[in-house]
C-alpha cells in the first residue's frame, strides 16, 4: 500500500468512527452541520500529505458554490471525461451498468477491460474517496446534489476551486487531473479527453476564461 492509499484509509476510518459515535446524540438540521466537528481528523490528514492535498478545505464548500457558472461548467467537463454527461450519469457504475438507489454509494466492484474499479456516479467516485469526502462534508446520501457537492469538495481539496471560479481553466484542469484520470494532463496513463475538447465543453456550458 502506498502512502496516499494509507492516508486515505486512515482518514476514511477516522471520520467514519467519529461520525458513528456522534450519530447517537446528534441530529444536524442540514448536511453541513457536522463539518466543523471533523476538523481535527481532516487537519491531521492534511499534515500527513505534506500539503499536496488539503482535505480539510472540503469543509468550506457551500451549496451556493453549485450555482457559480464556472463551477457548473467545470463539473460538466469532468462528467464529459468520465463518460457520465448524459441523463443517466448520476446512476452509472464503472463498466456502464446503472444503479437505482441513491441512499449510498452502490459499493459494487467491476472488472472490465483490464481494470478493476468501484467507481460510481457522475464523477466516478471510488469507495474510499467517497467515504472520505462524505464524512468530512457531512453528506447523507449519494443523490445527484450530494455527488455534485462532493465533486466540488474534491476540487477544493486539490486547491483548484479558486482557479475554477476565476476562470483559470487550464490551471484548474492540471490540478484536478490528479483526481480524475480522464482529464487532460492526467499522470495515470489512462484515456483522457483532449484539452481542446475540455475547453469546448466548458464554453458550451457557459464557462468563462480569465
Amino acid at each position: 500500500m502506498n502512502k496516499a492509499a494509507l492516508i486515505i484509509g486512515v482518514a476514511a476510518f477516522g471520520t467514519w468512527y467519529y461520525l458513528s459515535k456522534k450519530s447517537a446524540d446528534t441530529t444536524p438540521e442540514n448536511w453541513l452541520d457536522l463539518m466543523p466537528d471533523l476538523g481535527g481528523v481532516a487537519d491531521s490528514v492534511d499534515s500527513f500529505t505534506g500539503g499536496f492535498m488539503k482535505i480539510s478545505a472540503m469543509r468550506n464548500v457551500t451549496g451556493a458554490d453549485l450555482y457559480h457558472p464556472n463551477i457548473k461548467a467545470f463539473l460538466q467537463v469532468i462528467r464529459k471525461g468520465e463518460g457520465t454527461d448524459d441523463v443517466n450519469g448520476y446512476r452509472r457504475i464503472f463498466g456502464g451498468q446503472l444503479f437505482s438507489n441513491f441512499a449510498d454509494h452502490p459499493r459494487i466492484t467491476v472488472k472490465k477491460s483490464g481494470y478493476t474499479s468501484t467507481a460510481a456516479g457522475a464523477y466516478q467516485f471510488i469507495i474510499s474517496s467517497w467515504d472520505e469526502t462524505k464524512n468530512i462534508m457531512g453528506l447523507r446520501d449519494f443523490s445527484p446534489v450530494s455527488q455534485d457537492l462532493a465533486a466540488v469538495g474534491r476540487i477544493m481539496a486539490r486547491g483548484a476551486l479558486d482557479d475554477v471560479k476565476a476562470g483559470r481553466f487550464d490551471i484548474a484542469v492540471k490540478k484536478c487531473a490528479k483526481e480524475w484520470a480522464s482529464l487532460p494532463f492526467s499522470p495515470y496513463g489512462q484515456p483522457t479527453i483532449s484539452l481542446a475538447e475540455a475547453r469546448n465543453v466548458y464554453l458550451a456550458n457557459a464557462g468563462t476564461f480569465a
